[in-house]
C-alpha cells in the first residue's frame, strides 16, 4: 500500500515470517503491529529527521 506524508511517498507492507507491518520512506524503516501504528511511527521518524537537518 502506498500512502503520503506531505509530498513523500510511504510504502507500507506486511512483513513475511513476522507479525506486523513495516513502512519505508526516505531511507527510514519503521515497524508496527498494524498499518496505523507503522504509519504514525514513520511520521515521527520523518519529523525528527527534518528537525535535525535545519
Amino acid at each position: 500500500m502506498e500512502y503520503k506524508i506531505g509530498h513523500l511517498k510511504v510504502q507500507i507492507f506486511k512483513i513475511k515470517n513476522r507479525e506486523g507491518f513495516a513502512a519505508v520512506c526516505c531511507d527510514h524503516l519503521t515497524e508496527g503491529q498494524n498499518l496505523e501504528q507503522a504509519y504514525e511511527r514513520m511520521r515521527k521518524a520523518l519529523r525528527r529527521t527534518n528537525k535535525s537537518i535545519k
